[in-house]
């Protein structure tokens, strides 16, 4: 039998390299290297990691094997560098003492018989009780929350703490810029964290940090790109909060970003002028120390300054039974119990995910799901589907159009599994991004936030939820979903079959990337 030459066998291994010229011991050398990448990518990629996902990167570095490794350093890991998992552990402790201040709901809520099992799960997770007393308020009107905002900052006495992963100066958000040089010309301290990524590729971005530091805001970037910042780290992470906190006595949270309702992007020549649709909740009660320290402990890592000493200025909130005192007579369901739950690269679990999954497994009877951006993992695919098989209704409120390209086009790739397991898929109409992210369970639960239903708010994002429990809060979301459903149209699985194949076969492609989003 005639000896196999190596040069023919690492050809057929690697086609690409005879064309660099290589041969001889440079040849072999380059195969020993790629046989060593592969080797050690199928042993450590899999590590702690789904498998789809392991798969993905290692077939990646298969076909491409250096850049393949590059880009698995820059995007293949979700973990803080080592001195921010350091920090973190040091931040779990800030949020647990800060919230030790929250007194637990008192009251055991025996309806559904399935919301005890969830308080606790998030307690787990997050060290943040249920809590009795918070006021709400909905805002869903885009231009109007960043004024009421702004007239909320022009109350504060002591502090302001913002936080936004999009922010930006321009027409729409001068009003809130204007009401934070008022407070620091009151003597009030106020201190802003914007996520780097999602603030600067936004027009009005240097507008914005030049009028903050006008105004003498003490201001940072989260998760910055330079190093000297924030240290080496995966390049998309991201903190995706948006979230404001008065003298630790209101705070806001939700969808919405501090930027012009068309982010910039103007009317487009024969196309549509986007407008983003959003919701914001406003809260007073026990549960703003939650969001408080979520903000100080992303304070924290960013600047290293612990921030504790602002709770102890803070105003006493009152017990629940007080609390409810001071409501008039024909408001007496304005106070609801919630539990805060962030979300983030720094947990060791996927707070978001898990809480979904067991709110989707527990509904009984009906479920309505608003998420611009629907890229659903195994998990959340099966506990969605298998709420309609056992009877549950389930309603997907999405966007007609998004801003996201890929994710829009993968998210697309899973209408019609949805659609044959009976979800009613509905599609707000265009020109608008519906961009709210809320999820309602029976009559009886609200998820509020950031956080969307796809990997990378899974994962790669830092989120923030809140948990609301209530029969008269789930009848305001309701309102809500109503507006939506008016705006919107119903998708049908015969429609979407008869989609163009060119669209099917970009809607497959795209799906492909979501493992590694």
């Amino acid at each position: 039998m005639a000896a196999l030459d190596p040069s023919t066998a690492i050809g057929a291994l690697m086609p690409w390299y005879p064309e660099l010229g290589l041969t001889g011991f440079w040849l072999g050398a380059v195969a020993t290297v790629y046989v060593l990448i592969i080797v050690t990518s199928v042993v450590v990629i899999p590590r702690n990691r789904r498998p789809t996902t392991a798969l993905a990167w290692i077939i990646t570095i298969i076909l491409i094997p250096y850049l393949g490794v590059v880009l698995f350093f820059l995007f293949g890991t979700n973990q803080l560098p080592t001195r921010r998992r350091r920090m973190q552990a040091q931040v779990d402790g800030i949020i647990r003492d800060a919230t030790d201040q929250i007194a637990p709901a008192e009251q055991v809520i025996t309806s559904p018989s399935w919301f005890a099992q969830v308080t606790k799960l998030g307690e787990h997770l997050t060290a943040i009780p249920l809590a009795d007393g918070n006021r709400l308020e909905l805002h869903g009107t885009y231009n109007r929350a960043i004024r009421r905002m702004a007239d909320e900052i022009d109350e504060a006495e002591s502090y302001v703490n913002v936080l936004f992963y999009a922010m930006s100066h321009d027409d729409a958000t001068a009003p809130f810029f204007d009401a934070l040089e008022r407070a620091v010309q009151r003597g009030v301290t106020v201190r802003v964290l914007f996520d780097h990524v999602g603030s600067m590729r936004y027009r009005g971005y240097k507008k914005m940090k030049h009028r903050l530091t006008q105004i003498g805001a003490d201001w940072h970037r989260m998760l910055s790109l330079y190093p000297w910042q924030g240290g080496m780290q995966r390049v998309d992470l991201r903190n995706h909060r948006k979230l404001l906190v008065v003298d630790g006595r209101t705070a806001y949270l939700g969808s919405q970003n501090l930027i012009s309702r068309d982010y910039h992007r103007g009317p487009k020549p024969g196309g549509d002028d986007l407008k983003w649709k959003d919701l914001m909740l406003r809260m007073e009660g026990p549960m703003v120390t939650g969001v408080n320290a979520v903000f100080i402990s992303d304070w924290y890592a960013e600047t290293e300054e612990l921030l504790t000493d602002v709770f102890e200025n803070d105003p006493v909130t009152p017990e629940p039974d007080e609390a409810e005192a001071e409501i008039e007579a024909g408001d007496q369901h304005d106070v609801f119990p919630c539990q805060l739950v962030p979300s983030g690269p720094g947990y060791e679990n996927e707070n978001n995910l898990r809480l979904f999954n067991q709110l989707l497994y527990a509904a009984r009877e009906r479920i309505v799901i608003v998420s611009p951006y629907f890229v659903p993992d195994d998990s959340l695919m099966y506990a969605i589907t298998t709420a309609v098989q056992r009877g549950v209704s389930v309603e997907l409120f999405v966007g007609e159009i998004a801003d996201q390209f890929f994710v829009f086009h993968a998210q697309r790739s899973y209408y019609e599994a949805l659609l044959r397991a009976g979800v009613r898929i509905m599609l707000y109409r265009r020109p608008y991004i519906l961009h709210s992210k809320h999820i309602t369970f029976d009559d009886s639960v609200t998820l509020i936030g950031s956080s969307n239903m796809d990997m990378r708010s899974f994962t790669l994002n830092a989120e923030l939820m809140l948990m609301v429990h209530g029969e008269e809060f789930v009848n305001r979301m309701r309102e809500v979903e109503n507006g939506y459903r008016q705006r919107s149209f119903e998708l049908t699985l015969d429609e979407w079959r008869q989609r163009p194949i060119l669209t099917r076969a970009l809607d497959n492609v795209a799906r492909l990337t979501s493992v590694i989003q």
